[in-house]
């Protein structure tokens, strides 16, 4: 008895989240999409109860975000150190996406899970002209495109037009467009930090309190996880099937060791050797993010867990509350690996259907539209594939061939996730360590804090 009731407890989460992943994969195993119980299909309970953990996550989205950032800046700023800070969290970002698209386009290139015989690739692509994958196809990118807000017209200048909020109370109202708040936050913590006295203390007080109350709610909600963990994979897994086994198993090998390995290794690597941050350490105190991020593949609704994770593993709030709510929105790794792996794998069937060869050239392009358009869209489910659906008209392929790689996206999208916040999560850590901070129970053996006079 007292076994249960210790592993019941809170501090073993992460444990009950992983038998809930174990028992999601026995279940798939013996039910089928038409299982039901007393006429209600197996897959609607998950979705019911899945659902309602993924709401209860993005309730606090906003709301979190909002006062993170506010508290994030207004202490940055106080201290002097907000621009300093802000240029290492970007550079950062840009580097470990650039590790990431490289990585997917290595790999593709040496699997080339796309280099199959001609009458292979046109039967391929003859399956899905005009088929209910198709439709399927085109609907999720259309529902994409609403929550996310962006179209195939996504460009720069249209990324930072989105970032300023004409209405700061509509931009707020749902979670389509974490940039604004992000940006009105910024403003608004760098401005109070210019407040003199009382003013300043009593402003202080509230969106601290905000804050505060706020990660109180998502570890209340987290006590469910294992419930909403094991509704979310369970459907996927039975909705999945054994598809992914079939056709597209080198695409989804190829995917798979691309991210296990921007995971496993150049992640570690940075942390150990940049952020002299013990990364075997790092992550068993942030696992509870990365299941969450697998599980709800939304790195949005993740934010108030990695938020969580990171301040339990002793980085301090000033850093967290910056550096996360921005890196849920622009910091995309996985999604970037993704992107490149998916269009150069399009541009391998295209061309053993029509002999057209996928240049050098183009496939740079392809990394810095990979780069450009994981900024763009939002962490939410499937958005990368209005990514995509951007991308593959620009570099000369039909954009229509995207249903091809339909049935293990979910799938993906999952370990894609995890791997976007635990990219977050390793910049949050290295950017701490950069600024001196003590990270005492993470920091690599026999490292010093980091001195910041020089910066």
């Amino acid at each position: 008895m007292d076994f249960f009731r210790e592993f019941f407890s809170a501090k073993n989460l992460h444990w009950q989240i992983l038998v809930a992943l174990i028992l999601a994969c026995v279940v798939s195993l013996v039910a089928t999409k038409d299982t039901a119980f007393y006429g209600v299909l197996l897959t609607d309970v998950f979705d019911f109860f899945g659902d309602l953990f993924v709401a209860a996550l993005k309730m606090i989205v906003v709301p979190l975000i909002l006062a993170a950032v506010i508290v994030g800046v207004a202490n940055m700023a106080g201290q002097d150190s907000f621009g300093r800070i802000g240029a290492k969290t970007v550079g950062f970002y840009v580097l470990t996406g650039f590790i990431a698209i490289f990585t997917g386009l290595l790999l593709v290139n040496i699997l080339q899970p796309g280099n199959m015989q001609p009458d292979q690739a046109q039967a391929l692509v003859a399956s899905i002209e005009g088929t209910e994958e198709s439709t399927k196809m085109q609907g999720r990118i259309a529902d994409a495109q609403a929550d996310t807000g962006v179209d195939d017209t996504l460009s720069l200048v249209e990324i930072i037009k989105r970032a300023i909020p004409p209405n700061i109370l509509v931009a707020a109202s749902n979670e389509r467009n974490l940039l604004a708040i992000i940006f009105f936050g910024a403003v608004f913590g760098f401005f109070m930090s210019r407040l003199q006295g009382d003013a300043r203390q009593t402003m202080n007080n509230v969106w601290n309190g905000v804050y505060d109350v706020m990660i109180m709610v998502t570890m209340w909600i987290m006590r469910f996880a294992p419930i909403g963990v094991f509704a979310l994979v369970s459907k996927v897994l039975i909705m999945s099937g054994l598809a992914i086994f079939q056709v597209l198993f080198w695409f989804f090998l190829t995917v798979f060791l691309a991210l296990v390995l921007h995971f496993f290794v150049w992640l570690p690597l940075l942390l150990w050797f940049v952020g002299n941050v013990n990364p075997v350490t790092y992550y068993s105190k942030v696992v509870k993010a990365q299941l969450t991020a697998f599980s709800t593949a939304s790195s949005a609704a993740t934010l108030p867990v990695t938020i969580k994770s990171a301040e339990d593993a002793g980085v301090p709030k000033r850093i967290t509350s910056f550096v996360l709510p921005l890196g849920a929105t622009v910091n995309m790794d996985g999604t970037a690996l993704y992107e490149c792996v998916v269009v150069i794998f399009i541009a391998q069937i295209y061309a053993a259907t029509t002999g057209a060869d996928f240049g050098i050239g183009q496939q740079l392009a392809v990394v810095l539209l990979a780069l450009l358009t994981s900024i763009g869209v939002a962490g939410i489910p499937s958005a990368s594939l209005v990514a995509i659906a951007i991308i593959l008209p620009a570099v000369g392929l039909p954009a229509e061939w995207l249903a091809i790689i339909l049935a293990v996206d979910r799938i993906l999208d999952m370990c894609r996730t995890s791997t976007n916040v635990t990219s977050d999560l390793c910049i949050t850590a290295m950017v701490a360590s950069s600024e001196g901070e003590d990270l005492e129970e993470i920091r690599r053996p026999g490292s010093a804090p980091q001195s910041t006079e020089a910066a």
